[in-house]
């Protein structure tokens, strides 16, 4: 930004306001809302395709997924989706299967994803799960069948 740019930011006077507009970013919306037939999908899409700043919208019915792109706030697709069309709307939970760690923690796995899918959770509690210690792998392996030198008192 020039000098010339920010004296007439300052001097202007066809604005009630000074303050320089944030512009959104452009960005991808992940929704998940649960879509039975082809007329939820249609009032879906016209749901959100009304709104401001959107450039695409996708549907994918049988992982109940919308995905939003534009320049939207992603907490006002999810409060437009779900005040137009009645549904309960919330941001994508899911991530794909290889990204977790363990897939399999409680509070991680979810029935209810799509195939090859499995809950996002950010809580430390389950990314440090089933870590073992070299004193516990120590005494596993002692009485493992696969050590030749275990011990053979089972």
């Amino acid at each position: 930004m020039g000098a010339l740019d920010h004296l007439s930011n300052i001097f202007d006077c066809s604005t009630g306001s000074s303050k320089l507009k944030k512009r959104k970013q452009l960005q991808t919306v992940e929704v998940r809302v649960k879509m039975d037939c082809e007329g939820c999908e249609r009032r879906v899409r016209r749901a959100v395709e009304g709104m401001k700043g959107v450039t695409s919208v996708d549907i994918e019915p049988k992982q109940h997924k919308l995905t939003v792109v534009g320049y939207v706030d992603p907490e006002k697709v999810v409060a437009r989706v779900a005040h137009r069309t009645g549904k309960k709307a919330e941001l994508w939970p899911y991530v794909p299967y290889d990204v977790v760690a363990h897939p399999y923690a409680p509070g991680v796995y979810d029935r209810k994803a799509p195939a090859g899918y499995v809950r996002n959770v950010e809580d430390p509690q389950y990314s440090q799960l089933a870590r073992a210690s070299s004193t516990e792998v120590r005494y596993t392996t002692a009485f493992s069948d696969e050590n030749p030198t275990a011990c053979t008192i089972m």
